[in-house]
């Protein structure tokens, strides 16, 4: 996120520093890479400098998420942390230190990191230069909705925008979820953190807390495709579904923060 944010000359250190739980795929549960949260956020960041607020941005933002995840699974083959590092949450200290350090993983890592960036930022680029049809239906994105809820401002729930079912209406990793767990690193460096430590990053109890009300309306299901039973066509098939009231009961259970 904060090399995509500094190529638009627009560092965002506090939004960056709260991305930080996103890594290992949401709090380290294994599901889309980091990079690709990082990267959609800095996306939506652009997009509401560019186009404000509103419906028009937010279907910008989702646009562009779902070029950068196509990109990032043509480099990689797939967009899931745990395919790529075959460790996650549950994997004992031991794996870990083999992957990270006995096997390079730090290193692979970022020039991972390295390389996807410049992908990012030409399929921002391509995505925002882009006409997109204004949306039949208002509201565009859960994610965004989730934003709202939680208080957060216009700038903040654009850049959540792109988050929506499961980045960029990829089907992964719930993006209601992973919005919640930025906002809520973002009021803990607010509230006076001044990084996202270890137990921030993984034992925060609101976070934790947010999980657990999450996993009681899904039934323990992570990704947006099982939850919903079907992968969103687009942008008006998304906002048709949140229209008639779709996934309200997730997004109000992490709203309650």
């Amino acid at each position: 996120m904060a090399v995509v944010d500094g190529s638009f000359s627009q560092p965002m250190t506090l939004e960056e520093n709260a991305s930080a739980p996103l890594a290992g795929g949401i709090k380290q549960c294994g599901y889309q890479c980091g990079m690709v949260w990082g990267a959609t956020l800095a996306a939506g960041a652009e997009a509401y400098r560019r186009f404000g607020t509103g419906p028009d941005a937010e279907a910008r933002a989702v646009m562009a998420a779902r070029r950068i995840v196509n990109a990032f699974h043509a480099s990689n083959d797939t967009v899931n942390c745990l395919d790529i590092t075959g460790i996650d949450r549950s994997s004992t200290n031991r794996q870990m230190t083999t992957y990270f350090l006995l096997k390079g993983g730090v290193v692979k890592c970022f020039h991972m990191a390295t390389k996807y960036a410049r992908l990012a930022l030409d399929e921002i680029e391509t995505a925002l230069g882009d006409e997109v049809a204004e949306p039949s239906s208002s509201p565009v994105s859960c994610a965004a909705i989730l934003a709202q809820k939680m208080g957060a401002s216009d700038m903040h729930t654009v850049m959540a925008s792109g988050l929506a079912g499961g980045i960029g209406l990829s089907g992964g990793g719930c993006g209601a979820l992973g919005a919640t767990v930025w906002l809520i690193a973002m009021d803990t460096l607010i509230e006076g953190a001044d990084e996202i430590g270890f137990e921030e990053r993984f034992e925060d109890p609101r976070v934790l807390d947010a999980i657990d009300r999450f996993t009681q309306c899904t039934d323990s299901e992570f990704t947006c495709a099982r939850i919903v039973g079907r992968q969103f066509e687009g942008i008006d098939d998304h906002a048709s579904y949140l229209c008639n009231g779709g996934c309200s009961e997730i997004i109000e259970a992490l709203a309650a923060v």
